[in-house]
């Protein structure tokens, strides 16, 4: 892993108000007695979706290093959700427990740095004794607060020979494929770096599976000879849901795929250039001459064939469906290579039996449902988020657990593992007692949901929502005022919205009387400007 080169940590430096705030920390406490204290390992993806791993649905992906979680002292969660389908706020919720308005966190697009003088749980271990580590994605702007040990990549991150900054300030930039160094960072650190006599929480925060699912040079050769099964609603025509059809996420969309940045068919010819090609030029460009003689080798000669066929149309949609799925696999491979790494490290030193390793993405992702990529509506694909977790010891769930969990949950449980105190304004619920084999008969019947950012990339309009197990009520707002209403149960794929239809009167009231219920028990500030009105 030699570094290309290192700069002075100046250009990193961060805004003056986000650096003041950056003091508070959490006082000492004593553990209780009577926690666990179980090391974590908290392994977060980008845009990995449930449909995409095996454990889920075997349609496309082989991931049998992720599925190998689930397996034996394992547990695979059906009906997990996050808060806010986007990057960054997904990952303040996890971080701090607590929904956007809460956190203060709630788009990629305003700039504003995430507050880490506010308590986190990473924060929360340190006080009771444990050594904390973070490597690889972060997305908050300001740096990481809580952690012993940290190395993280800037904004989204590069694939090939990826930028870093470093703990102490410095930049660099290291040779070789990210989700590979990621994960050598993290084994390092548990064979290394951290205090032997402590128990330990590693975050291993991959960029992968995020845009532009550039894979690793050994894995280019994957899944060519496989045609994809096309989604039943991949030609949705979004009739009653005008949200749906404003939004920019369609792959049959020259503007919305790329056919240069998202599927690589870059080519000399200059009127062939799109909005995003020198992005893509850039991204290629950071290859040393053997990665991008590899790189070339594979894909010009796709490019010239994919050209020359001159495609159009449906046949055209089909074709960059196929393109995406089989660059989202390659992807793929590397990531589940490398959690197979991990699962060896902790195998190989004794650790599993007192290890809790949580498997999971910060939100899901289209994967050619109604038409898409991409993620931020409330719709099952991107809502939902595949959670897998090895239990240690003492914990006794197994199998399938079909509780409503969301992401906001991660922080509490991780608090009551290690034996912190879990402060009182804390919006998730610990999960610990599901994972001892209960099912609380007081465990949420509802989640709540709410994305912020519009105008920005994609158009998807500001929406807030309830889901139960069955039905699900989103309102669109700001320059929008519609709702949908879905019933899971005989439209899963959320095709057909059913709201103000002859016969749906009483769920609609049941579903808005507990949507203003969830706002009030979040305290959520929107339900003052747009008061949910019962019908």
């Amino acid at each position: 892993m030699k570094a290309i080169f290192s700069v002075a940590a100046a250009a990193m430096a961060l805004p003056a108000v986000a650096l003041a705030k950056q003091s508070g920390e959490i006082p000492p406490q004593t553990p209780n007695p009577d926690a666990p204290r179980y090391n974590i390992v908290y392994i977060m993806t980008d845009d990995h979706t449930a449909q995409m791993l095996s454990a889920y649905d075997t349609r496309y992906a082989h991931t049998p290093n992720l599925d190998r979680l689930a397996q034996n002292n394992g547990v695979k969660f059906n009906n997990s959700f996050v808060a806010n389908s986007l990057s960054g706020p997904s990952r303040a919720c996890m971080i701090t427990g607590k929904h956007s308005h809460g956190n203060g966190f709630y788009d990629n697009e305003s700039g504003r740095p995430f507050d880490g003088s506010q308590p986190t749980f990473p924060k929360y271990l340190q006080s009771v004794g444990y050594n904390t580590a973070l490597f690889g994605k972060w997305h908050l702007i300001s740096n990481p607060t809580g952690f012993d040990t940290w190395r993280i990549v800037p904004e989204q991150g590069d694939y090939y020979n990826p930028r870093f900054i470093n703990q102490d300030g410095s930049r660099s930039v290291e040779h070789g494929y990210l989700t590979n160094l990621i994960t050598d960072y993290s084994l390092d650190w548990l064979e290394n770096g951290r205090d032997k006599s402590k128990p330990f929480a590693l975050l291993i925060h991959h960029k992968a599976q995020h845009r532009n699912w550039m894979a690793d040079t050994c894995n280019l050769k994957l899944y060519e000879d496989k045609t994809f099964p096309l989604p039943e609603n991949f030609f949705d025509d979004y009739e009653g849901r005008p949200a749906a059809e404003a939004a920019e996420m369609r792959i049959a969309s020259p503007h919305d795929m790329d056919i240069v940045y998202d599927l690589k068919m870059l080519s000399t010819d200059s009127t062939k250039n799109t909005r995003l090609t020198k992005t893509y030029e850039a991204f290629v460009g950071r290859m040393d001459p053997e990665q991008r003689k590899a790189w070339d080798d594979f894909y010009n000669p796709i490019i010239k064939e994919f050209y020359d066929s001159k495609l159009e149309g449906k046949e055209l949609a089909e074709w960059k469906f196929q393109r995406y799925i089989r660059d989202y696999l390659k992807t793929l491979k590397s990531l589940d290579d490398n959690v197979g790494r991990v699962l060896d490290y902790l195998e190989e030193h004794n650790l599993m039996d007192s290890t809790l390793v949580v498997y999971t993405s910060d939100q899901g992702f289209y994967m050619g449902e109604h038409g898409w990529f991409d993620k931020r509506f409330m719709y099952e694909e991107s809502l939902n988020t595949p959670l897998l977790m090895h239990l240690p010891k003492g914990l006794n769930a197994n199998g399938e657990i079909n509780e409503m969990v969301q992401n906001i949950d991660y922080a509490p449980t991780f608090m009551e593992i290690a034996g912190a105190n879990i402060p009182a304004d804390i919006h998730g619920k610990s999960i610990l007692p599901i994972l001892r084999g209960e099912h609380p008969d007081n465990w949420r019947d509802a989640i709540y949901y709410h994305y912020y950012e519009y105008p920005a990339e994609h158009c998807v309009k500001r929406h807030y929502g309830v889901r139960t197990d069955r039905y699900k009520l989103m309102h669109f707002y700001n320059d929008i005022d519609r709702w949908e209403l879905y019933d899971l149960q005989e439209d899963p794929t959320e095709m057909h919205n059913i709201y103000g239809q002859e016969g749906t009167e009483e769920i609609t009231r049941m579903l808005r009387k507990r949507l203003h219920e969830l706002q009030e028990e979040y305290d959520d500030p929107i339900r003052f400007k747009y008061p949910i009105k019962e019908n």
